[in-house]
């Protein structure tokens, strides 16, 4: 019995299990990293392109590295020579810069959709006037594009642009329906195209469109009011341990110190990190209503 325990046989068998569990693993575990990070590259640049803007793909590759694995071993270097400090913040960063472009790109996408469904309001009706002048579609998306801003101006020019290619006014008003997925514009493309085939009163289904974007702004905004306290109220909950471990830190170093030069303390400060994460996520989840 005693021989089965002896450390000659136990460090090579443990080293054993450990190749066979990284050999079983290596493949999921490397096609995780690659999704988690450089996979997230195409989906970078798809909603770029959607937004309309030129993507050189070596920037993005590059960008996205220095976010993850560069700000990682930065932190690491930080806090040396505390290399498991170094190895927790590290890789937490790394984790969080992988994340980060997406969620940056996306926001942007999100607010450039919102501004075009707002603007959608004042387009619409200038189509609406420019049809019961005698103005075919085109021509009113035309004075559209010379009236308004972007994101507007620019999205309806290239349905023009698409059309003066040869490309149909149906499939270019779907390629809009595609890069703007929001029901208003669905709604819109739609009825263009389902009117221009049966026949029927334009300027009136515009006008109608409009009706339904300003009650659907309406009860956001409503929405949006009811829901202000609670968002505050998870972000209040949310900073306060951060700004108490910075009076610590002012007023008595030596009282949290132990957060950061033990292993307990170092357990404590990665769930408190995970709970966090966590608790801000539910919250935002529960104001978020979408209509």
């Amino acid at each position: 019995m005693r021989f089965l325990f002896n450390e000659w046989i136990m460090i090579p068998l443990f080293g054993i299990c450990v190749f066979v569990i990284i050999l079983m693993w290596s493949e999921k575990a490397i096609t995780w990293l690659h999704k988690r990070s450089l996979g997230q590259r195409e989906e970078v640049v798809k909603t770029l392109r959607l937004m309309g803007n030129d993507v050189d793909e070596k920037k993005i590759t590059i960008m996205i590295l220095l976010m993850s694995f560069g700000v990682g071993a930065l932190a690491f270097l930080l806090f040396w020579p505390n290399v498991l400090l170094g190895v927790v913040f590290g890789a937490a960063l790394t984790i969080g810069g992988w994340q980060l472009p997406l969620l940056l790109v996306r926001f942007m996408y999100e607010k450039r959709c919102s501004v075009f469904t707002d603007q959608m309001v004042d387009g619409l009706t200038i189509m609406a006037n420019g049809i019961k002048a005698g103005s075919n579609p085109q021509e009113s998306m035309k004075r559209v594009v010379e009236i308004m801003g972007n994101p507007i101006s620019q999205e309806f020019s290239q349905v023009l642009y698409q059309m003066q290619v040869g490309d149909s006014f149906e499939s270019a008003l779907s390629d809009l329906g595609n890069r703007i997925p929001r029901p208003d514009v669905q709604m819109f493309v739609t009825s263009i195209n389902i009117l221009k085939e049966t026949g029927g009163n334009l300027a009136e289904t515009f006008q109608t469109i409009v009706t339904v974007i300003r009650e659907r702004q309406k009860v956001e905004k409503k929405i949006q009011a009811l829901t202000a306290q609670g968002l505050m109220q998870g972000i209040i909950v949310t900073m306060i341990p951060f700004i108490l471990m910075g009076v610590f830190l002012m007023v008595d170093p030596n009282f949290i110190k132990p957060m950061f030069t033990t292993t307990l303390g170092l357990v404590l400060l990665f769930v408190m990190l995970a709970l966090q994460i966590i608790g801000g996520v539910v919250i935002k989840k529960l104001v978020t209503i979408k209509v």
